[in-house]
């Protein structure tokens, strides 16, 4: 028994990104800047949806959660990441590998929902225009807001405790950047069929399930917009629902393809490169997503910086 438990408290050591890579400094530098940009993309879109009256509605209101959700979920592996690298280390505690998983997972399903709602809304605001402001009112937005944090919170429950519990009898070697869910598990020296069994039906709710659901928004707001005489009003629609559908692919593609295929039909490489992609990536897109092609947020932002000039 003790010698069990040690295999569970002891902790790990990460291989770091693609190990064996030549100019790996380069690759680290590449995504310290991803990351400093992502940061400072993200929190000027708060601070601008907060300080811009004409973008308090329902879906800034939304948006402002995506950048914070954004901001935490590359906080949660990135700083670490680099900090191994420039300090020569590759060990994680177990309690810090814990930590990881759960707030990876936690913000993790927490998007998968907030992007569904933020599908809904588009669909309220093209669909039923005329009672947008009665369906999307302060309440309803406030309930989304706390549904989407306390779902992604009991999805990271579940997903915490099943894999940390599981005793390692071998290596303690993660061969990924960060503590992810397969890679964890690989270590486990049980059978863990069960458990996958339980992720495959936790990603059946939180990835396929709101998948469907916002292609099922879309494909409704599509036609709906072929109806509308406004060329103008078209373009608008199109504009502002195919930035938050781009958003979507790049979140939902990567995330289905390492928690929803089998992981022999995949290597550590290519989760490592998927992982990279929606977990680092995605949250510096978003923000330039959203602001370039929404000309309320670049109308905010002028105005600011206007004001900024005005009182130097």
């Amino acid at each position: 028994m003790r010698r069990e438990n040690e295999t569970i408290l002891v902790g790990f050591t990460l291989l770091g990104l693609f190990p064996g890579t030549r100019h790996i400094d380069i690759l680290i530098c590449v995504i310290l800047l991803v990351y400093i940009v992502a940061i400072t993309g993200n929190t000027t879109l708060v601070l601008l949806i907060c300080l811009d009256l004409r973008l308090h509605s329902p879906m800034y209101f939304l948006l402002r959660q995506l950048s914070l959700m954004d901001i935490s979920l590359i906080s949660t592996t990135v700083p670490k990441m680099l900090t191994n690298f420039f300090t020569g280390s590759s060990y994680i505690s177990y309690i810090g590998c814990g930590t990881q998983v759960y707030f990876y997972s936690a913000l993790g399903g927490s998007e998968c929902i907030l992007l569904t709602f933020m599908a809904y809304d588009r669909y309220v605001a093209v669909c039923n225009p005329l009672r947008y402001v009665v369906i999307m009112n302060p309440r309803v937005c406030l309930q989304m807001i706390i549904l989407s944090w306390f779902g992604g919170a009991i999805n990271s429950v579940v997903h915490t405790t099943y894999t940390m519990h599981f005793p390692r009898c071998g290596s303690n070697e993660i061969h990924h950047f960060f503590c992810e869910l397969p890679a964890v598990l690989k270590l486990s020296c049980e059978d863990t069929l069960a458990y996958e069994r339980v992720l495959l039906i936790m990603g059946i709710l939180f990835l396929l399930i709101p998948f469907g659901l916002i292609l099922t928004s879309y494909v409704l707001i599509f036609l709906s917009v072929l109806h509308v005489n406004s060329s103008k009003g078209r373009n608008k629609a199109f504009t502002t629902c195919s930035s938050h559908l781009m958003a979507v692919f790049l979140y939902f593609g990567p995330t289905m393809f390492i928690y929803m295929i089998p992981s022999f039909f995949h290597t550590s490489e290519e989760d490592q490169g998927l992982s990279v992609f929606y977990n680092i990536l995605t949250p510096m897109l978003n923000p330039l997503i959203y602001s370039l092609r929404n000309k309320d947020v670049g109308e905010a932002f002028r105005k600011i910086l206007c004001k900024d000039l005005i009182i130097r």
